[in-house]
C-alpha cells in the first residue's frame, strides 16, 4: 500500500543518516539537552502529550518514572500535581492540568488536548457499548449523572462500588455506567485519590474555551498526527499511527495537512517525516543516563525501538515467570543516547535490590551503576544490591562499582 506522501510524488525534503534520526528521538522526547527544568513535570506532559498510566509499582509508577527520566529527582509530589488536579471540599473546581482518557493506552493527557479526541467520544458512542455490557444502560447512567450534579466528584466506591466482589474485572453495574460516560465524554477524570479516579462532569470540570465537540475527525487526527509527529521528530507512518493508536488510513487522509515533512532515514525501509522545528535546529547536547519505564513514550512501539536504538523491547510483566528473560518489570537503561541494557528492580526496605541485569559490555558498567544509585535515593534507598546478572565478570565489575 502506498503512503500519501508517495501517491503525490513528494520527494523526501532531507536525508538523515541513522544517528541524526535517533538524536531528533531523543530531543523531541526530552532525553537529550539541557532538561526543562522550568516547566518541570507539567512541562514533559505537555511535550509529550501523552503519559501512559498502569497499576503495576515497582521503585515507582510508570507515570512518576516518565518525568524522572527526564528531569531527575523530580518531586513525586510535583509529579502528581502536574497531572492531576485535587479540588478541596467546597472549593470552585480549579483549571485542570490533565485528563484521563484513551490515547495509546489509558494515560494521563494534557487539558489542551480534550476537544481533539472528540473523535474517539463519538466513536464509543457510535458502537454503543464498552466490553462491559449495562443491565439497564439508562437507569444507571441516570443514577451517576445525578449523584454527580447533586454531590460534586465521585470515586467509583463513593458512587455505589467499582466490583460485584469477583475478579477484578468484574465490575458493578456503577462501575460499567460511569466508565461509558467516561468513554462518551459526559464524565471526566482529573483527579485521583489514592490511585482511585475521581469522576466528575466534564462540563463542569473541562473549561468552557476547550468543552466543545465541534471539531470534526479528520481535523481531531490531523492535530494528533502533527502533534505525534512533533513528540517523535521522525517517524514512520506505523509510528505516527501507533503514538496514540490510530488507524493507518487515518494517518494517511491528514499527513499531508499536518506540517510533517517528508524524510529519507539511513536504514530505514519505510518513507518517514519529520517536525520541520525538529530539522531546523542540530540536535546537540547532554544525553540523560537514566533507566526507563517499560511504559516510556521512548519506547512504546517495539519495530521503532528495535529500528532507532538495535534494541529488543518487552514487558514481561504478564508473562509467566518460568518464561520471563530480562524480568518483571525490566527498565532499559539509556546512556549516551543508547539503549545499554536492562534492570529488573525491586525494593526490600531501604535497598533498591537489582533482580537482574544485563549490560551491553563493560561500557555500559559504570552508566548501570549511575542510573541505580540515582534511582535508589530518589526513592528513599540507601543502598543496592546486586541480585543477579548474565554476565560474571561485568557483575563483578558493577558491585565494585556500586561501592
Amino acid at each position: 500500500m502506498t503512503t500519501t506522501a508517495q501517491a503525490k510524488g513528494r520527494a523526501p525534503e532531507a536525508r538523515l543518516s541513522a544517528d541524526e534520526a535517533r538524536r531528533l528521538a531523543l530531543r523531541a522526547q526530552g532525553l537529550l539537552g539541557a532538561p526543562d527544568r522550568r516547566g518541570g513535570a507539567r512541562g514533559v506532559l505537555r511535550r509529550l502529550g501523552a503519559v501512559q498510566l498502569d497499576t503495576i509499582s515497582v521503585l515507582a509508577r510508570s507515570h512518576e518514572l516518565v518525568p524522572y527520566a527526564r528531569l531527575g529527582a523530580v518531586g513525586r509530589a510535583e509529579v502528581e500535581a502536574a497531572y492531576w488536579t485535587p479540588r478541596p471540599a467546597g472549593a470552585p473546581t480549579p483549571h485542570p492540568h490533565g485528563f484521563e482518557y484513551w490515547s495509546h493506552a489509558a494515560c494521563v493527557l494534557p487539558i489542551e488536548e480534550w476537544p481533539h479526541f472528540a473523535f474517539r467520544r463519538r466513536a464509543f458512542q457510535a458502537r454503543g457499548h464498552r466490553w462491559h455490557v449495562m443491565e439497564d444502560a439508562e437507569r444507571s447512567c441516570a443514577a451517576v449523572r445525578d449523584r454527580l450534579k447533586a454531590e460534586g466528584p465521585l470515586t467509583a466506591t463513593e458512587l455505589g462500588g467499582a466490583k460485584n466482589g469477583g475478579e477484578w474485572y468484574d465490575w458493578s453495574e456503577t462501575k460499567i455506567a460511569v466508565e461509558w460516560l467516561l468513554d462518551t465524554g459526559e464524565v471526566v477524570c482529573t483527579e485521583r485519590r489514592g490511585w482511585k479516579r475521581v469522576y466528575d462532569l466534564a462540563e463542569r470540570a473541562v473549561p468552557d474555551a476547550l468543552f466543545h465537540d465541534d471539531i470534526d475527525d479528520t481535523e481531531c487526527v490531523r492535530r494528533l498526527v502533527a502533534q505525534a509527529g512533533a513528540a517523535m521528530g521522525v517517524a514512520t507512518r506505523a509510528d505516527l499511527a501507533d503514538y496514540h493508536r490510530l488507524k493507518a488510513e487515518q494517518v494517511d487522509a491528514v499527513i499531508e495537512g499536518t506540517g510533517l515533512v517528508p524524510v529519507e532515514v539511513e536504514g530505514w525501509s519505510r518513507p518517514a517525516w519529520a517536525d520541520p522545528a525538529a530539522l531546523a535546529a542540530p540536535a546537540r547536547g547532554r544525553h540523560r543516563t537514566t533507566l526507563l519505564s517499560p511504559f516510556d513514550s521512548l519506547i512504546w512501539d517495539r519495530p521503532r525501538t528495535e529500528r532507532i536504538f538495535g534494541f529488543t523491547h518487552r514487558l514481561e510483566a504478564y508473562t509467566p515467570k518460568a518464561k520471563r528473560v530480562h524480568g518483571y518489570f525490566a527498565m532499559p537503561l539509556l546512556t549516551g543516547g543508547r539503549l545499554a541494557g536492562r534492570v529488573d528492580p525491586g525494593r526490600e526496605g531501604r535497598t533498591l535490590v537489582a533482580r537482574q541485569v544485563s549490560l551491553d559490555g563493560a561500557k555500559a558498567v559504570a552508566p548501570m551503576a549511575q542510573a541505580l544509585r540515582e534511582a535508589a535515593e530518589w526513592v528513599g534507598c540507601d543502598s543496592v544490591r546486586i541480585e543477579r546478572c548474565d554476565d560474571a565478570r561485568l557483575a563483578a565489575e558493577l558491585i565494585a562499582a556500586l561501592d
